[in-house]
């Protein structure tokens, strides 16, 4: 529960930081793809957290989760995908973009999608950027 509670703030803290893009009502329907599927990755997440948390009790953590990733080859391909794409690509990609992009708080995508959900966070950063894109001057 802690880690939720420092991924929600970390959620806040992002959307306080690039508040300037929320002054133009428009939304286009790729941003609302992209909340949609935020939301859905973080719910669908937090109900297999939860029963992971259940289930194993003073196990739960993050090492045993990480290690749960690679019990079988199948489990194990998406395990090392996703800790790829969320340890590594994913937070060089969103600092670097939203830098170019004068969005603000790049750096903080890593923990939220690592606190959060991967597919939160990356879709997180696509609504704020395309949100970014229709605000010509976001300072």
């Amino acid at each position: 529960m802690v880690y939720m509670g420092i991924g929600i703030a970390c959620v806040i803290v992002m959307l306080w930081l690039n508040r300037l893009l929320f002054t133009v009502p428009r939304v286009t329907l790729l941003e609302i793809f992209y909340w949609l599927t935020a939301f859905a990755g973080l719910g669908i997440g937090w109900y297999f957290n939860i029963q992971y948390m259940t289930e194993y009790g003073a196990q739960a953590g993050w090492a045993h989760w990480t290690g749960l990733l690679f019990v079988n080859p199948a489990s194990a391909s998406g395990g090392q995908d996703l800790l790829i794409a969320n340890i590594l690509i994913f937070p060089v990609w969103a600092f670097v973009e939203a830098k170019r992009a004068d969005m603000r708080g790049g750096w903080l995508y890593f923990p939220l999608s690592a606190l959060t959900s991967y597919a939160f966070g990356l879709a997180m950063f696509l609504a704020l950027r395309e949100r970014r894109r229709l605000i010509p001057t976001a300072r």
